[in-house]
């Protein structure tokens, strides 16, 4: 009784855990309660209530992209790959929970042995028969036969929290590995937005350079007749075929562009090149952005975004493995019992009188480390530290990429307004052209002349689109979204 009352001091000390207690991100840039200022400036384009998480993408309204960010979220690679790692983090902590538990094995033996005699002199034949226990001897040795079946247990006692550090850190990472297929899937989604932008900017572009061409050869046409008639110089001739020559050499990469793009989103629905093809040819319209963004603030940001998370977490995973390590700086206890019943035949299996009892409690402490376990806790210490950087690292990136998604965005915004605007002059320039040429007060050159404008500034408001749509994108990505919760 007294040795079993000796062990409770001992048992007691499961309640110690060595270590330092993760006490959440450190405090700083992106820490604040209110916004830094200027983060969000006043815009009327720009809300600052709280975005949607997850299929942002609706906002653009376009069945097709729908359709495409639904089959890359589910067969894309990358997220696969992810939600692979994520399976593989979850098992590693169901592991180290079992490890807390005892550990028990079952087993079953049969042995037998030939035992040569021993030649003792004197009454060696007598031994012999009775050291025989039942069995039988030929050729001068001793055949024995032995029967077993036994249990056996061990259990560590988590006296310093060892053990419960390194769930801690497995949780940790299981939360990290969750955070990182969010990231992908907020890449992915982001991915597949620009690239099926990028695909239908390419082929309006396409279109309209297809019309200028034919426009410019019309009009380096009748430049030729009157070069010919002897009303038109040879530098006006060469001038248009220029002009021809160099807006055709825009029509081959224009074209090589949409084979690109169309590989790119079948690659990003897990599907091989030139499957999207036949489906994607149809041109259509590049899709716009809402009239009115939400971007939330930088508390909100910094709660959303996927590699924030994910970052924070791999800090707490690196603060926990710091008690881990100081934890084998202390005594372990181990507790092990056996329970066997056996012997020389099959009937002593279920004869109780042959029934052994073991129980050895062992203390173990490696006192003579000579500075290797202060040595691994340094580790985890510097690993701590690292994780420390890489998360305020993650925050100020995290601000910059917000902040400057948005001022892009607020810029584009601008600028597609001012090419909007030079369009609706070269329409109304090239309709009062039509008018003036059919009452002959003006050439068909000037008249092809301001078409040719007029298809210029379809381009570049095409162009200049796309590229606000994209801005839009790149501020969905920026701002965290666009993932969904790990099943």
């Amino acid at each position: 009784m007294r040795k079993q009352l000796s062990l409770i001091p001992l048992l007691l000390l499961g309640a110690c855990t060595v270590g330092p207690n993760y006490a959440g991100p450190p405090k700083g840039v992106g820490s604040a309660p209110t916004p830094p200022a200027g983060f969000v400036r006043a815009d009327t384009t720009l809300a600052t209530t709280a975005p949607a998480v997850a299929d942002w993408w609706t906002t653009l309204d376009d069945p097709l992209l729908n359709w495409l960010e639904e089959r890359a979220l589910q067969a894309n690679p990358n997220v696969a790959v992810a939600q692979a790692r994520l399976k593989q983090a979850r098992s590693a902590l169901r592991l180290e929970r079992a490890n807390q538990a005892p550990n028990a094995n079952a087993s079953a033996t049969y042995l037998h042995a030939n035992l040569p005699s021993l030649d003792l002199g004197g009454g060696g034949g007598e031994q012999d028969g009775a050291n025989g226990g039942g069995s039988s001897g030929s050729g001068g040795g001793t055949n024995v036969d032995f029967f077993n079946l036994g249990f056996d247990a061990s259990w560590e006692i988590d006296l310093f929290g060892g053990r419960r550090r390194t769930v801690e850190a497995a949780r940790a990472s299981a939360a990290a590995a969750e955070a990182n297929v969010a990231d992908a899937q907020v890449s992915l989604s982001a991915d597949v937005a620009q690239a099926y932008v990028g695909l239908r900017d390419a082929q309006q572009r396409l279109i309209l350079a297809r019309a200028a061409s034919r426009m410019q050869r019309d009009t380096l046409k009748l430049t030729e007749q009157r070069f010919a008639n002897g009303t038109a110089s040879q530098l006006e001739v060469e001038r248009l075929r220029n002009q021809v020559e160099s807006t055709d050499a825009q029509i081959l990469p224009l074209s090589a562009s949409v084979e690109t793009y169309l590989n790119a989103l079948a690659i990003l629905i897990g599907e091989a090149p030139g499957t999207l093809d036949q489906r994607l040819s149809t041109v259509g319209k590049v899709p716009l952005p809402p009239a009115q963004v939400a971007v939330g603030d930088p508390t909100a940001l910094l709660q959303r975004r996927p590699d924030i998370r994910a970052a924070e977490r791999n800090l707490a995973a690196q603060t926990a493995r710091i008690g881990v390590a100081e934890a084998a700086k202390f005594p372990r206890l181990n507790l092990m019992g056996i329970i066997g019943i056996g012997g020389t035949s099959l009937d002593a299996l279920t004869d109780l009188d042959n029934l052994v009892t073991l129980g050895a409690p062992m203390l173990q402490w490696n006192v003579l480390n000579f500075g290797r376990a202060n040595a691994r806790v340094g580790q985890a210490e510097g690993a701590r530290d690292e994780a420390e950087a890489q998360y305020r690292g993650a925050v100020l990136a995290a601000l910059r990429d917000a902040e400057d998604s948005l001022s892009r965005f607020r810029a584009r915004r601008n600028t597609v307004a001012t090419l909007a605007r030079a369009k609706a002059s070269a329409d109304r320039s090239a309709a009062l052209m039509q008018q003036r040429y059919r009452a002959g007060a003006a050439t068909l050159i000037d008249t092809l002349d301001a078409e040719r404008q007029r298809v210029a500034a379809d381009q570049s408001l095409s162009q200049a689109v796309a590229g606000l749509t994209n801005d839009y994108v790149a501020l969905q990505k920026a701002l965290g979204l666009g993932w969904r919760a790990a099943s």
